[in-house]
């Protein structure tokens, strides 16, 4: 109802500004000139209009480069320098077409603007130019995609060696879980169709590889170790966004998808860098004068944090996993502190 009402308002305001405007146009005296055709004054005006216009683009440019570029989130993944540097060498590519286009753009639509008397030079075409033109922009695209194929190569064909730590991450409206194979270092089968009862992730209880099979709602994992992940989907497209490991992927209902990284930052080491100190600070100053915050919830501390970055329902904003990068033995520790799936359904 209050949509509908504010399309309405807006469209009433709408309505008043063009009978406003036409009242103006009735109000002007006779001899004004209500032509259509632009004057050497007009054009003038036009084209200083663009040199401003274009030096307010470059000041916006360089001042959200400045200001938010303390926003850019540092990596934790042993493959996010190489992601980094294809976003950087791509943006700047693009950066410094962007400059020179858009300058030639604004200044030409000065320079030639239209004068009484000037005539318009008739320029057919020029072959070498045209060459030029289109082999640069085919030469740099075709380097970009070559060395881009290389990082997405590089990063997606993950070696499964005996040092490889596979985790299933198993999501459903709006939450995830996360699935260790125990001692025997395999993943039990599991199938939607065995979910029932406890048995929320549908492993089948019959096969013995699932028995220790240990199924978490934190992902925890060690540091400097390859980990590689089998996605899972109980119910609808949801995507498992890394944001600090630089890793995203698709996790489809009725196949099982992968990737992997190897995170190389722990929780207490990203904790205590000075870029998290310096946003955890600015966080918890905000948070302090929000009077609907209860006074526990507001001391914020980091922690990462795996996200769905498919829209899957109502409660996809609040669709997250708390990720505990910690050292080797740390892990050890933690492993062995949790329920395996037999003990679970022992007690059920």
């Amino acid at each position: 109802m209050i949509a509908l009402l504010i399309i309405i308002v807006a469209a009433l305001l709408g309505i008043t500004i063009w009978q406003i405007s036409k009242i103006f146009k009735l109000s002007q005296p006779v001899e004004s000139d209500d032509s259509q055709i632009a004057t050497n004054e007009d054009n003038q005006k036009q084209g200083k209009l663009f040199l401003v216009f274009i030096v307010f683009l470059y000041g916006l440019m360089i001042y959200s480069f400045w200001e938010l570029s303390k926003f850019y989130a540092p990596g934790a993944s042993a493959h996010s320098e190489d992601y980094d540097q294809l976003f950087f060498i791509s943006l700047g590519l693009i950066m410094f077409v962007q400059i020179i286009v858009q300058f030639l753009l604004h200044w030409f639509a000065y320079k030639y603007r239209g004068q009484k008397g000037r005539k318009a030079l008739f320029y057919a075409d020029n072959d070498k130019l045209e060459f030029i033109w289109t082999i640069i922009p085919v030469i740099t695209l075709a380097a970009l995609i070559i060395y881009g194929l290389f990082s997405w190569s590089s990063i997606m064909n993950v070696e499964e060696t005996d040092d490889t730590l596979v985790v299933e991450i198993y999501a459903y409206q709006f939450d995830w879980r996360a699935r260790y194979s125990g001692e025997d270092g395999t993943l039990g089968e599991a199938n939607v169709r065995f979910i029932e009862g406890v048995n929320q992730l549908g492993l089948n209880e019959s096969d013995p590889y699932a028995k220790d099979d240990i199924i978490t709602t934190e992902l925890h994992l060690p540091v400097d170790r390859p980990v590689l992940f089998k996605f899972r989907s109980q119910d609808v497209l949801h995507s498992a966004y890394f944001p600090f490991f630089r890793s995203q992927m698709n996790v489809v209902p009725g196949m099982t998808t992968q990737f992997g990284f190897t995170p190389t930052t722990t929780s207490k080491e990203i904790r205590n860098s000075e870029y998290m100190i310096d946003k955890v600070r600015n966080i918890n100053e905000i948070r302090k004068n929000n009077d609907n915050l209860g006074e526990d919830e507001k001391s914020y501390e980091f922690e990462y944090y795996l996200l769905c970055n498919k829209i899957c329902g109502v409660s996809h904003y609040n669709m997250q996993m708390k990720i505990v990068v910690e050292t080797e033995e740390e892990y050890q520790e933690w492993i062995k502190e949790q329920q395996t799936f037999g003990e679970l359904t022992a007690q059920n």
